[in-house]
């Protein structure tokens, strides 16, 4: 037991010995029943021994949190395991087996939580303008708007954000998903099938994205400006969330730390995320460029009503089996 869970559990048996000599309901509920309902109280309210964090190699506010230990300092009493995943889908997974109290993620991964029943609650977003992903095209491509994608064959992977910005894209444009020749690829697999031109298109997000530009054989077709993107989101599980709820704003402030420091130490930090990411640092300095200095925030109404009209639009394009309604996963701070 951490040390501020031992102290709380010291207050509780003290508050209830003045219960027992001072509260009038003692003979109608018993002092036994004060001690449970105070012991779940405090339980409730104390850090957690064990925090489980999940982030992607690519989320720069999580990456810079973890090197400077922003959350053990946040959190003194709490041990803090940094778990890194490849993608969104693999993050949801290890929140539903239970493995894992908070993370980072996309906008849809979550929508298909929710769609599957996965307990977990949003709680917070890292906003983005929506210049972190774009549609990619061949240097030499003829295609000069999305509409000339028509009939094209495209890559993206399934679920994720850059699905959401390929159609709402489309949608500006005047097509359908049916209208272009959809394939569903991994990054490292896309970028393969891109580079040996089997692709018209590629839809992507950063640092990946930065890296085709800088590459020398793609060119900007169009980003998510203007498109509402989600943005970074942050998840909690069900259950950490209903025992811990008092630790969600400490996390949250920590974590906008490693963002703000990413800003106030920019050199310094993209030097960070280079030997992270295993990348060539003007990838990673393309890749900063790109981020939104808007401050990472609690989940708020915007967002809920964002990720809402997201969640409609799969649903109507048969992306997702059923409707979901967001609110229902949204974290209420106390």
């Amino acid at each position: 037991m951490s040390g501020a869970a031992t102290s709380c559990s010291r207050f509780a048996q003290r508050l209830v010995c003045q219960l027992k000599q001072a509260s009038p309901f003692k003979t109608l509920f018993g002092t036994s029943l004060l001690a449970l309902l105070l012991l779940s109280h405090v339980a409730q309210a104390a850090e957690p021994a064990v925090l489980r964090v999940g982030y992607q190699k690519s989320s720069v506010s999580m990456v810079l949190a973890r090197e400077h230990k922003l959350l053990e300092k946040a959190l003194p009493g709490t041990q803090v395991q940094w778990i890194e995943f490849p993608g969104g889908p693999q993050l949801i997974e290890a929140l539903n087996g239970g493995s894992l109290d908070v993370g980072n993620i996309g906008d849809i991964p979550p929508i298909f939580a929710q769609v599957a029943g996965i307990d977990f609650v949003y709680i917070g977003i890292e906003p983005t303008d929506g210049q972190t992903e774009g549609i990619v095209v061949p240097k030499d491509s003829g295609v000069q708007g999305v509409a000339g994608l028509k009939g094209k064959r495209v890559a993206l992977l399934k679920g994720s954000s850059s699905h959401n910005l390929f159609l709402k894209s489309l949608a500006r444009a005047g097509l359908k998903l049916s209208d272009v020749n959809l394939v569903y690829l991994s990054p490292a697999d896309a970028r393969a099938a891109f580079e040996q031109g089997k692709l018209d298109a590629w839809v992507i997000w950063d640092p990946y994205y930065s890296a085709a530009l800088l590459g020398g054989r793609a060119r900007l077709l169009s980003d998510g400006q203007g498109l509402n993107s989600g943005g970074s989101l942050y998840i909690a599980s069900g259950p950490f969330a209903r025992q811990y709820p008092r630790s969600i704003a400490p996390i949250l402030k920590a974590i906008g730390r490693g963002q703000q420091e990413s800003f106030d130490q920019a050199d310094a930090s993209i030097d960070l995320m280079t030997q992270a990411l295993g990348l060539d640092r003007a990838v990673v300095q393309r890749y900063f460029e790109h981020r939104s200095r808007v401050p990472l925030q609690a989940i708020d109404q915007a967002t809920i009503d964002n990720q809402q009209r997201t969640a409609d639009l799969f649903f109507a394009n048969h992306l997702v089996p059923r409707a979901i309604e967001v609110q229902q996963n949204v974290f209420k701070a106390e």
